[in-house]
């Protein structure tokens, strides 16, 4: 792996949560930099739990089930600790943006909280889109299951408001998989909201991310999707660059005025890209790192009061790969235990598809105690692949948001 160089000072930084995979890459980021990490979250092991470079995870209350008690454990370990950046890596930048107040002693990144909640749900996300004219799919909006089956259109994509890592996202290509939606919604929360219909968009899935100060794109990285793993997530990717999405990107930050960081997801086909969904939020920032673009570090020094200069393009077509999303992938596309093997092997002796390409989420060499949640994951599939769903389901946890808390934040 070659490091970027770090010319930032080390700084004491608290991250949000340590169970996603957003934060157990953030973490090697920063730890190769030399800063000092420290992480609340409420589960037992984390993801993060399984490296060197976190100095302390503190076991705070779960923010799904008690956003309040989250926020006052956070906003006391923050007056109590010398922490120079708070650095809410994943759904904690919605709690922080609608009490930025009270973390005015720390570093913080974050826009005014009517930016991020309209980002944040996919029907704000739909409507910016809208309003600055920007290519998305034919989208309608419904609120109960008589609307829905009255705008359904197979092939086609229904989503909730409100959903990360795939959750409330179904991709509907006949009546079966429209029932098995309309059963999910029902007997759920999926109704508490919008719900959105989509046409289905053919082409690549890329992704693109950037960092703001005070309206201004200052970082972008974007990449395809070479192979999806586990619940839709990144298996594989390739680095590319992609001038129509920064300025696209650059538009939305603007409108909304966007300080700190924001992704958004897109379909690439030769008539250019189609948006079908933002995180406001780094997601998986390693691939930018290994491409030379430290988005991490920029955040860092926005959210410390810095205004940087731009960062310039990182490399395009620079394979990264996660071991673990690619094995839970195998897994959940009816492989069997001599093809998650084969499957590991690849991986450990980078051939085939990974000949070339960089681990991103588990650097065994740089931090070996990665290896441990790894090996687990293997053995596990390897006594049985059907094991692959619930694994993959593991990290949607208590740190995620859900449309209760969601309401419980704005009340």
């Amino acid at each position: 792996m070659t490091v970027p160089r770090s010319f930032f000072r080390p700084l004491r930084i608290l991250l949000s949560e340590g169970s996603s995979t957003s934060a157990r890459e953030a973490i090697t980021v920063l730890g190769l930099a030399g800063h000092t990490i420290e992480i609340c979250d409420p589960a037992a092991f984390p993801l993060t739990l399984f490296s060197r470079f976190p100095r302390k995870v503190h076991r705070c209350p779960p923010m799904r089930d008690d956003p309040l008690g989250f926020l006052a454990f956070v906003e006391q370990l923050v007056a109590r600790e010398r922490f120079d950046v708070l650095l809410p890596i994943h759904e904690q930048g919605y709690l922080f943006a609608r009490f930025q107040q009270r973390f005015a002693r720390v570093g913080l990144a974050l826009p005014a909280f009517e930016s991020y909640r309209t980002l944040h749900s996919k029907v704000g996300f739909h409507r910016v889109l809208d309003q600055l004219g920007l290519p998305q799919p034919a989208t309608t909006i419904v609120r109960e299951a008589d609307g829905l089956r009255a705008a359904a259109r197979l092939p086609c994509v229904i989503k909730t408001a409100i959903g990360t890592a795939s959750r409330g996202v179904w991709m509907v290509r006949d009546a079966a998989g429209f029932d098995r939606a309309l059963r999910e919604l029902t007997s759920g929360e999926g109704f508490a909201d919008d719900v959105l219909v989509q046409a289905l968009a053919e082409g690549f899935t890329e992704k693109a991310q950037g960092v703001f100060g005070g309206g201004v794109l200052l970082g972008f990285h974007a990449y395809r999707q070479i192979a999806e793993g586990a619940g839709g997530g990144d298996a594989r990717k390739c680095s590319v660059r992609r001038e129509g999405v920064r300025a696209d990107l650059a538009r939305i930050g603007r409108h909304l005025n966007w300080h700190g960081a924001l992704s958004v997801d897109y379909i690439w086909s030769e008539a250019g890209p189609v948006y079908i969904d933002a995180n406001p939020r780094l997601v998986e920032p390693m691939a930018a790192f290994l491409a030379g673009n430290d988005l991490v570090d920029l955040l860092l020094r926005i959210s410390t009061g810095e205004t940087p200069a731009p960062l310039p393009d990182g490399r395009d077509g620079v394979l990264t790969h996660q071991a673990m999303q690619a094995l839970l992938g195998c897994a959940q596309r009816g492989g069997t235990r001599r093809e998650v093997l084969r499957e590991s092997f690849d991986l450990f002796r980078h051939r085939g598809v990974y000949a070339g390409s960089t681990e991103e989420l588990t650097p065994v060499r740089q931090d070996p105690w990665s290896l441990l949640p790894l090996a687990i994951t293997t053995l596990a599939l390897l006594v049985s692949p059907r094991l692959a769903k619930p694994l993959a389901t593991r990290g949607w946890g208590q740190h995620l948001l859900s449309p209760r808390t969601v309401r419980l934040i704005e009340g």
